[in-house]
């Protein structure tokens, strides 16, 4: 349900906006170690720091986006600027003692508390999870039907015809990365809370990026489903296949891998694209 939702953040920039990130480990980190840190540090309640992280990667995401928009970076080259600048912070996280550096940080166990993002059990995390997924569904929804949802829609399709008629490309993909970055944040700390330990590499490594990614473009990119459908198929083939060939370290991610080959290949708007062909195709009749 995590993949879920981090593909439905990702789908508001690279869905709908069609600007590939594949660097938005980086938002997911500054939300889990901003939300650790002010709990571990000045005794923060973590839904308190999952907003303070959020807005700061709302903000760290606007600056790298208006250094990237606003040179003109696009396709390939936008994807491996947030590549890097998720990289970045990685390398600055591993150097810094004041974050842990590479051991990364422990949140002591402590009694359930809600108020503390602590609970008796595995269910309540999975009910806060999938509450986050079903808001960032709907907040996808609100932005689809939006002047700002069809702005990026024609930026998508293209980004010199939009801004010749009218339409504020710098500003529309700014506010998509806004939206983006806060809702990918808001993970982190859910990630952090649940599993009561993070470090750069799980944080801030490309995994966590490409996973965002894949459940969205599976499922299909740009639509306000896709991610959790992505998800739904993805998350079970990855787990029966690494248990099914147990002991064969990287066979799975072959498997896994094979999959998304294959849904790429013949369903290329992905599985909502598929799901919908049958009505377009009896709209044209």
């Amino acid at each position: 349900m995590l993949f879920g939702y981090l593909g439905a953040a990702w789908n508001i920039l690279g869905g709908y906006a069609g600007q590939f990130s594949f660097g938005h480990a980086a938002y997911f980190g500054i939300g889990a170690y901003t939300s650790t840190l002010l709990f571990l540090k000045l005794g923060v309640t973590p839904w308190l720091g999952m907003l303070a992280g959020g807005v700061l990667a709302a903000l760290f995401g606007l600056f790298a986006g208006y250094l990237s928009f606003r040179y003109g970076l696009r396709g390939p080259y936008f994807s491996l600027v947030t590549l890097a600048f998720a990289e970045m912070l990685r390398v600055v996280a591993v150097n810094t003692k004041a974050v842990g550096s590479s051991i990364g940080l422990v949140i002591p166990n402590r009694e359930p508390a809600p108020v503390n993002f602590v609970f008796a059990g595995k269910l309540p995390y999975y009910y806060v999870i999938l509450a986050m997924a079903l808001a960032a569904v709907w907040i996808t929804r609100r932005v689809a039907r939006s002047k700002l949802g069809y702005s990026l829609l024609a930026i998508r399709e293209n980004e010199d015809a939009a801004e010749a008629s009218g339409v504020d490309a710098l500003g529309m993909k700014l506010r998509a990365m806004a939206i983006s970055s806060f809702l990918t944040a808001l993970g982190g700390t859910f990630y952090a809370q649940y599993f009561a330990y993070i470090d750069p590499t799980i944080t801030f490594g490309p995994s966590v990026s490409i996973q965002g990614l894949l459940q969205a473009i599976v499922g299909g990119a740009g639509t306000v489903l896709g991610p959790v459908i992505g998800a739904f198929v993805l998350t079970p083939v990855s787990e029966l296949s690494r248990a099914a060939i147990r002991g064969r370290a990287g066979v799975d991610v072959m498997l896994y891998g094979l999959v998304l080959i294959l849904v790429i290949s013949f369903l290329p708007q992905g599985i909502m694209g598929w799901v919908r062909r049958p009505r377009r195709e009896r709209g044209n009749r």
